[in-house]
């Protein structure tokens, strides 16, 4: 996968008993390259089965027929029905296969769903009166979801992936099958998707967010709602939520209109007058919404006007509930699932486990050597050690429960720097090389620190610190550094270390030219202090 990220970060440096600085880190991932591979459908057979017994469920996408009288839903891959009162489910699809995101044809003959049963995710439509079911879309490499049919129920509205973890935009296909055609291209750069058709079949309403799948430490707003017109091929933004607003429904009489979005920190619908513009809560809160991630579900579960467009059918706290908008009491639709459910066979290998006092580690970290070249500490299983050079018996210096790191030994050889890491955070700690003493611990500030560094007269420490959740480091990714008295940036080709000058040496490259060495002076202060910004290159 390839990894865009964004790193910034302090140099400084303390006395031997002092603190250090810092690094910041905000990550952003691009798709996964296009895997078309072709599947002859899903290898597995239901060798064992489960019983379920449940009156509760998560994620529900729901839809109400179109004559009011019974709804469908989607539960642990499988379809089922219940009437509109509630009542025991009745199970419509079976087998292996991952079913999900029902929509009912608008004559109420046939639903439409989204199913992995080619192997591959594809739309497929069940005949409700023979129960037979057709394949709409082929292919196996990408992914559809939340299909939408049109008034006229020729055609159905979904959102296609190229991969399964890319990018969804919006797609026309014919019930007869074909290729299809896309709405909104993905050249546009746009993330389409929660297809909403309106009466007259020339609006699809939808969300759309700029740019990729999905971000890390996302910020608001993240998608907003807009109309797409088949006439024109035009698009036209329709919301500007801080919250942002997605999953449109429409009412029948087309004078409604439904949406989630996020308020504070949890997710309500809100319901629009199409002819005012007027807004208000239906109901609040209700079901987590799916923001932060690629949403291969969409990014809230889909729902449903009755008929008479008096009352919208969702899920939220595992219940299904119909919601009136005249905002008086929402009224739980009970429904209860008996089934027994087929499943793959049990996956299990056989692992040998070192269970001995003593057994070889074949991997160990952050070798470093003495000053005189006699002694080597490293990195095994977590904790500190040193040995005699190259054949000695190792020692387990600090033999705690935190993770070790990035040893550094003292000018005299006599003291070892490292940091830790723990549930709290980490620090700088310091010990004495013989063994038998306990770590002296160097910081006060909790966080993730990095590549500590002695001066030469050992008074003095240089290292990095980020703040304990923000980091997320990139192998060989190098980061940029701005002194703070200056206004350039150079890449940073190797951690810092300390000049003869009791300064910080840090060795650079500017601009991919050769490298050369960056000599930070620090200011005259046995505290830690802050030397220089760095950020890695976009």
């Amino acid at each position: 996968m390839k990894l865009n990220i964004l790193i910034t970060a302090v140099v400084t440096l303390l006395s031997a008993n002092g603190e250090l600085h810092a690094l910041n880190l905000q990550e952003h991932v691009d798709t996964l390259p296009d895997d078309t591979g072709d599947e002859a459908g899903l290898p597995l057979e239901g060798s064992r089965s489960v019983t379920i017994n449940t009156n509760e469920g998560t994620w529900l996408s729901v839809d109400v027929h179109p004559d009011g009288r019974s709804l469908v839903f989607d539960l642990l891959g499988d379809l089922y029905t219940i009437p509109i009162e509630g009542g025991d489910a009745t199970r419509i699809t079976h087998g292996l296969a991952f079913d999900g995101q029902p929509r009912y044809s608008p004559q109420g003959n046939h639903i439409v769903f989204v199913s992995d049963r080619s192997g591959g995710e594809n739309l497929w439509t069940l005949d409700l009166q023979s129960g037979d079911t057709t394949q709409i879309t082929r292919g196996n490499g990408g992914s559809w979801l939340s299909p939408e049919w049109t008034p006229d129920g020729d055609y159905i509205v979904a959102s296609k992936g190229r991969t399964r973890l890319g990018v969804v935009n919006l797609w026309m296909v014919h019930t007869d099958g074909g290729a299809g055609r896309a709405l909104i291209s993905e050249d546009d750069g746009l993330k389409t998707v929660g297809a909403a058709v309106s009466t007259d079949g020339r609006y699809i309403w939808h969300a759309v967010k700029n740019g990729r799948a999905w971000d890390y430490n996302a910020q608001f707003p993240q998608y907003q709602l807009a109309i797409y017109d088949r006439e024109t091929g035009e698009t036209f933004n329709r919301s500007s939520r801080y919250g942002s607003a997605f999953r449109p429904t429409l009412s029948p009489d087309g004078e409604s209109l439904v949406y989630a979005t996020r308020h504070e920190d949890q997710t309500g619908l809100r319901i629009r007058d199409l002819n005012t513009g007027d807004e208000r809560w239906l109901a609040y809160p209700v079901q987590r919404d799916d923001q932060e991630s690629i949403a291969d579900r969409d990014i809230y579960p889909g729902m449903s006007f009755t008929p008479d467009s008096r009352e919208v059918v969702g899920s939220y706290g595992g219940k299904i509930w119909r919601m009136p908008v005249d905002g008086s009491e929402a009224i739980e639709v009970p429904f209860q699932v008996h089934e027994e459910i087929a499943i793959g066979p049990l996956v299990e290998f056989d692992y040998p486990i070192e269970d001995s006092p003593t057994f070889p580690v074949r991997q160990i970290r952050d070798g470093v050597p003495s000053p005189n070249g006699q002694s080597l500490a490293f990195i095994a299983l977590d904790d500190l050690y040193v040995m005699d050079h190259p054949d000695g018996e190792p020692t387990n210096l600090d033999n705690s429960s935190l993770t070790a790191a990035h040893p550094a030994w003292s000018p005299d050889g006599e003291w070892i720097a490292y940091v830790t890491w723990g549930a709290e955070g980490g620090h700088i700690m310091k010990i004495r090389t013989e063994g038998g003493s306990q770590p002296v611990q160097v910081t006060t500030v909790p966080a993730q620190y990095q590549q500590p560094a002695w001066s030469n007269d050992g008074e003095r420490i240089a290292a990095l610190r980020t703040p304990a959740r923000a980091f997320q480091g990139k192998p060989n990714e190098l980061p940029e550094l701005k002194p703070i008295s200056s206004g350039y940036r150079v890449q940073v080709v190797r951690p810092p270390s300390w000049h003869p000058r009791k300064a910080v040496a840090i060795p650079i490259s500017s601009r991919g030219k050769t490298e050369s060495t960056c000599i930070i002076q620090p200011m005259d202060s046995s505290q830690s202090a802050g030397m220089a910004q760095m950020k890695n290159p976009i």
